[in-house]
Protein backbone atom coordinates (compact mmCIF):
# COMPACT_ATOMS: atom_id res chain seq x y z
CA UNK A 1 0.00 0.00 0.00
CA UNK A 2 1.12 3.27 -0.82
CA UNK A 3 1.49 5.88 2.23
CA UNK A 4 -1.22 8.43 1.88
CA UNK A 5 0.98 11.77 1.71
CA UNK A 6 2.39 9.86 -1.94
CA UNK A 7 1.79 12.61 -4.34
CA UNK A 8 2.27 10.06 -6.49
CA UNK A 9 -1.12 7.99 -6.16
CA UNK A 10 -4.43 8.95 -7.35
CA UNK A 11 -5.63 12.53 -4.86
CA UNK A 12 -9.22 10.85 -3.47
CA UNK A 13 -11.92 13.10 -2.98
CA UNK A 14 -15.20 12.74 -1.76
CA UNK A 15 -17.87 14.54 -2.35
CA UNK A 16 -20.52 14.22 0.49
CA UNK A 17 -23.39 16.03 2.30
CA UNK A 18 -26.29 14.41 3.88
CA UNK A 19 -28.54 17.05 2.74
CA UNK A 20 -29.74 16.10 -0.50
CA UNK A 21 -30.52 18.58 -3.38
CA UNK A 22 -27.55 20.64 -2.75
CA UNK A 23 -25.77 19.83 -5.98
CA UNK A 24 -23.37 16.84 -5.14
CA UNK A 25 -23.94 14.53 -8.08
CA UNK A 26 -23.79 17.52 -10.38
CA UNK A 27 -20.21 18.60 -8.74
CA UNK A 28 -19.14 15.61 -8.96
CA UNK A 29 -19.96 14.61 -12.85
CA UNK A 30 -18.36 18.05 -13.78
CA UNK A 31 -15.37 18.41 -11.89
CA UNK A 32 -14.50 15.05 -12.98
CA UNK A 33 -15.25 16.73 -16.66
CA UNK A 34 -13.48 19.90 -15.43
CA UNK A 35 -10.56 17.71 -14.03
CA UNK A 36 -10.29 16.04 -17.70
CA UNK A 37 -10.14 19.16 -19.26
CA UNK A 38 -7.07 19.80 -17.48
CA UNK A 39 -5.22 17.05 -18.92
CA UNK A 40 -6.00 14.76 -15.43
CA UNK A 41 -7.25 11.15 -15.70
CA UNK A 42 -10.35 10.77 -13.19
CA UNK A 43 -12.23 7.74 -12.11
CA UNK A 44 -15.55 8.87 -10.46
CA UNK A 45 -17.03 5.82 -8.19
CA UNK A 46 -21.01 6.23 -7.40
CA UNK A 47 -21.74 5.22 -4.05
CA UNK A 48 -25.21 6.52 -4.27
CA UNK A 49 -27.67 4.17 -4.50
CA UNK A 50 -29.77 6.17 -7.17
CA UNK A 51 -26.69 5.97 -9.13
CA UNK A 52 -27.24 9.64 -10.28
CA UNK A 53 -23.44 9.97 -11.56
CA UNK A 54 -23.85 6.80 -13.31
CA UNK A 55 -26.88 8.09 -15.52
CA UNK A 56 -25.34 11.63 -15.65
CA UNK A 57 -22.53 10.07 -17.46
CA UNK A 58 -24.61 8.15 -19.68
CA UNK A 59 -24.43 4.71 -18.13
CA UNK A 60 -27.36 3.17 -19.05
CA UNK A 61 -29.04 0.53 -16.54
CA UNK A 62 -28.16 -2.57 -18.41
CA UNK A 63 -24.46 -1.31 -18.93
CA UNK A 64 -24.20 -1.95 -15.18
CA UNK A 65 -23.01 -5.41 -15.22
CA UNK A 66 -21.01 -4.64 -12.10
CA UNK A 67 -21.26 -1.45 -10.12
CA UNK A 68 -19.70 -0.37 -6.75
CA UNK A 69 -21.90 -3.08 -4.68
CA UNK A 70 -19.93 -5.69 -6.14
CA UNK A 71 -16.48 -3.89 -4.92
CA UNK A 72 -17.29 -2.80 -1.95
CA UNK A 73 -19.43 -5.81 -0.68
CA UNK A 74 -18.51 -9.43 -2.67
CA UNK A 75 -14.72 -7.97 -3.34
CA UNK A 76 -15.36 -7.68 -7.42
CA UNK A 77 -12.19 -7.11 -9.52
CA UNK A 78 -11.18 -3.65 -10.55
CA UNK A 79 -11.16 -5.03 -13.68
CA UNK A 80 -14.77 -5.49 -13.83
CA UNK A 81 -16.02 -2.79 -12.11
CA UNK A 82 -14.59 0.15 -13.31
CA UNK A 83 -15.55 1.13 -17.64
CA UNK A 84 -15.46 3.99 -19.53
CA UNK A 85 -17.68 6.87 -20.47
CA UNK A 86 -17.92 8.97 -23.25
CA UNK A 87 -16.01 12.09 -21.64
CA UNK A 88 -12.30 11.94 -22.69
CA UNK A 89 -10.24 10.85 -19.40
CA UNK A 90 -13.20 9.98 -17.14
CA UNK A 91 -13.65 6.62 -15.87
CA UNK A 92 -16.60 5.27 -13.84
CA UNK A 93 -17.59 2.63 -11.17
CA UNK A 94 -21.21 2.90 -11.65
CA UNK A 95 -23.91 2.45 -8.93
CA UNK A 96 -27.67 0.99 -8.85
CA UNK A 97 -30.35 0.42 -6.37
CA UNK A 98 -28.56 -2.82 -5.13
CA UNK A 99 -26.35 -0.64 -2.98
CA UNK A 100 -29.51 0.04 -1.40
CA UNK A 101 -29.11 -3.18 1.30
CA UNK A 102 -25.39 -2.40 1.24
CA UNK A 103 -25.14 -0.46 5.01
CA UNK A 104 -26.64 -4.31 6.17
CA UNK A 105 -24.91 -6.12 3.85
CA UNK A 106 -21.68 -4.92 5.39
CA UNK A 107 -22.42 -4.34 8.88
CA UNK A 108 -21.36 -7.59 10.04
CA UNK A 109 -17.63 -7.93 8.11
CA UNK A 110 -14.85 -7.46 9.35
CA UNK A 111 -13.01 -3.86 8.94
CA UNK A 112 -16.36 -2.99 7.39
CA UNK A 113 -15.49 0.78 7.47
CA UNK A 114 -12.46 0.05 4.93
CA UNK A 115 -14.09 -1.97 2.42
CA UNK A 116 -13.62 1.17 -0.17
CA UNK A 117 -10.44 1.93 1.33
CA UNK A 118 -8.88 -1.11 0.82
CA UNK A 119 -10.42 -1.42 -2.74
CA UNK A 120 -9.15 1.63 -4.48
CA UNK A 121 -6.12 0.76 -3.53
CA UNK A 122 -4.98 -2.54 -4.96
CA UNK A 123 -2.24 -2.92 -6.93
CA UNK A 124 -4.14 -3.25 -10.07
CA UNK A 125 -5.60 0.25 -9.70
CA UNK A 126 -1.98 2.07 -10.66
CA UNK A 127 -2.38 -0.05 -13.87
CA UNK A 128 -4.86 3.15 -14.89
CA UNK A 129 -2.86 5.95 -13.83
CA UNK A 130 -5.14 8.23 -12.39
CA UNK A 131 -4.94 11.42 -11.44
CA UNK A 132 -7.78 11.73 -9.22
CA UNK A 133 -10.47 9.44 -7.77
CA UNK A 134 -13.55 11.30 -7.29
CA UNK A 135 -16.48 9.51 -4.41
CA UNK A 136 -20.35 10.40 -5.23
CA UNK A 137 -21.78 9.62 -1.32
CA UNK A 138 -25.68 9.04 -0.43
CA UNK A 139 -27.30 11.86 0.90
CA UNK A 140 -26.61 10.39 4.41
CA UNK A 141 -24.76 9.47 7.02
CA UNK A 142 -24.54 6.20 6.01
CA UNK A 143 -21.88 3.35 6.40
CA UNK A 144 -21.03 3.83 2.72
CA UNK A 145 -20.65 7.53 3.71
CA UNK A 146 -18.15 6.33 6.23
CA UNK A 147 -16.58 3.77 3.62
CA UNK A 148 -15.95 6.97 1.54
CA UNK A 149 -14.49 9.45 4.32
CA UNK A 150 -12.40 6.87 5.57
CA UNK A 151 -11.15 6.12 2.06
CA UNK A 152 -10.29 9.17 0.40
CA UNK A 153 -7.77 11.87 1.24
CA UNK A 154 -10.31 15.13 1.51
CA UNK A 155 -13.34 16.01 1.52
CA UNK A 156 -15.27 18.15 -0.62
CA UNK A 157 -18.28 19.70 0.86
CA UNK A 158 -21.32 21.52 -1.92
CA UNK A 159 -23.70 23.76 0.15
CA UNK A 160 -26.65 25.02 -1.17
CA UNK A 161 -26.90 28.87 -0.97
CA UNK A 162 -30.28 28.76 1.06
CA UNK A 163 -31.44 29.57 4.60
CA UNK A 164 -30.33 26.48 6.60
CA UNK A 165 -27.89 25.43 4.63
CA UNK A 166 -25.08 25.74 7.44
CA UNK A 167 -27.08 23.97 10.61
CA UNK A 168 -26.91 20.76 8.15
CA UNK A 169 -22.92 20.70 8.31
CA UNK A 170 -22.60 20.69 11.74
CA UNK A 171 -23.37 16.40 11.73
CA UNK A 172 -21.14 15.92 8.67
CA UNK A 173 -17.97 18.10 10.75
CA UNK A 174 -18.37 15.63 13.66
CA UNK A 175 -18.50 12.49 11.62
CA UNK A 176 -15.39 13.74 9.79
CA UNK A 177 -13.63 14.74 13.05
CA UNK A 178 -14.48 11.00 14.66
CA UNK A 179 -13.06 9.39 11.37
CA UNK A 180 -10.32 10.96 11.76
CA UNK A 181 -10.04 10.41 14.93
CA UNK A 182 -10.43 6.52 14.96
CA UNK A 183 -9.63 4.93 11.36
CA UNK A 184 -8.48 7.90 8.87
CA UNK A 185 -6.09 10.76 10.79
CA UNK A 186 -4.63 12.26 7.42
CA UNK A 187 -8.22 13.14 6.37
CA UNK A 188 -9.01 16.50 5.50
CA UNK A 189 -12.02 18.89 4.13
CA UNK A 190 -10.97 20.12 1.00
CA UNK A 191 -13.79 22.34 0.72
CA UNK A 192 -16.93 23.88 0.99
CA UNK A 193 -18.05 25.14 -2.43
CA UNK A 194 -21.24 27.13 -2.82
CA UNK A 195 -23.97 25.97 -5.26
CA UNK A 196 -26.88 27.32 -6.80
CA UNK A 197 -25.72 30.84 -5.94
CA UNK A 198 -28.04 33.99 -7.39
CA UNK A 199 -26.40 37.16 -7.39
CA UNK A 200 -29.08 38.93 -7.53
CA UNK A 201 -30.64 37.26 -4.23
CA UNK A 202 -30.15 38.92 -1.02
CA UNK A 203 -30.41 35.70 0.73
CA UNK A 204 -27.36 34.08 -1.46
CA UNK A 205 -25.53 37.11 -0.37
CA UNK A 206 -26.25 36.12 3.33
CA UNK A 207 -25.34 33.01 3.03
CA UNK A 208 -21.83 32.88 1.54
CA UNK A 209 -21.07 36.13 4.08
CA UNK A 210 -22.47 33.67 6.73
CA UNK A 211 -20.27 31.11 5.60
CA UNK A 212 -17.18 32.89 4.76
CA UNK A 213 -17.22 34.48 8.72
CA UNK A 214 -17.53 31.03 9.58
CA UNK A 215 -15.65 28.78 7.80
CA UNK A 216 -12.82 31.33 6.15
CA UNK A 217 -10.60 29.37 3.99
CA UNK A 218 -12.76 26.74 3.78
CA UNK A 219 -14.85 27.79 1.83
CA UNK A 220 -13.96 27.92 -1.78
CA UNK A 221 -13.66 31.01 -4.13
CA UNK A 222 -15.31 29.81 -7.47
CA UNK A 223 -19.23 29.45 -6.77
CA UNK A 224 -21.51 27.56 -8.52
CA UNK A 225 -24.44 29.66 -10.20
CA UNK A 226 -27.73 28.85 -10.71
CA UNK A 227 -27.78 27.93 -13.90
CA UNK A 228 -30.35 26.53 -16.46
CA UNK A 229 -27.51 24.96 -18.32
CA UNK A 230 -26.93 22.67 -15.60
CA UNK A 231 -29.97 21.95 -14.61
CA UNK A 232 -30.65 20.67 -18.47
CA UNK A 233 -27.54 18.89 -19.15
CA UNK A 234 -28.21 15.40 -16.97
CA UNK A 235 -31.22 14.93 -19.21
CA UNK A 236 -28.71 14.76 -22.56
CA UNK A 237 -26.38 12.61 -19.95
CA UNK A 238 -23.41 15.02 -20.52
CA UNK A 239 -21.59 17.28 -18.10
CA UNK A 240 -22.50 20.82 -18.89
CA UNK A 241 -19.10 21.42 -19.70
CA UNK A 242 -19.81 19.17 -23.14
CA UNK A 243 -23.56 20.44 -23.39
CA UNK A 244 -22.83 23.90 -23.62
CA UNK A 245 -19.45 24.66 -23.00
CA UNK A 246 -19.56 28.48 -22.88
CA UNK A 247 -22.45 28.40 -20.56
CA UNK A 248 -21.72 29.88 -17.35
CA UNK A 249 -22.28 27.09 -15.19
CA UNK A 250 -19.59 25.13 -17.44
CA UNK A 251 -17.45 28.00 -16.97
CA UNK A 252 -17.82 27.76 -12.85
CA UNK A 253 -17.34 24.25 -13.06
CA UNK A 254 -13.89 24.99 -15.07
CA UNK A 255 -12.81 27.11 -12.60
CA UNK A 256 -13.62 24.88 -9.56
CA UNK A 257 -11.41 22.18 -11.70
CA UNK A 258 -8.51 24.46 -11.79
CA UNK A 259 -8.75 25.85 -7.90
CA UNK A 260 -8.65 22.07 -6.60
CA UNK A 261 -6.00 21.07 -9.13
CA UNK A 262 -3.97 23.98 -7.73
CA UNK A 263 -4.19 23.55 -4.10
CA UNK A 264 -2.89 19.85 -4.50
CA UNK A 265 -0.01 21.91 -4.98
CA UNK A 266 -0.07 23.30 -1.65
CA UNK A 267 -0.90 21.48 1.95
CA UNK A 268 -4.40 21.16 2.77
CA UNK A 269 -5.60 24.67 4.73
CA UNK A 270 -8.79 22.87 6.15
CA UNK A 271 -9.20 21.38 10.17
CA UNK A 272 -12.51 20.25 10.85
Amino acid sequence: MQDKTDRSRAHILALANQKGGVGKTTTAINLAAGLAELGKKVLLVDIDPQGNSSTGLGIRPDARKKTSYDLIVDGADIQDVVIETGIPEVMIIPANADLSSADLDIVSKEKRSFLLHDALRRPEMDTYGFDYILIDCPPSLSLLTVNALVACDSVLVPLQCEFFALEGLSQLMLTIRDVRRSANPALRIEGVVLTMHDRRNRLTAQVEADARANMGELVMRTTIPRNVRISEAPSYALPVLTYDPGSKGAQAYRSLAKEIADRRKTPAVSEA
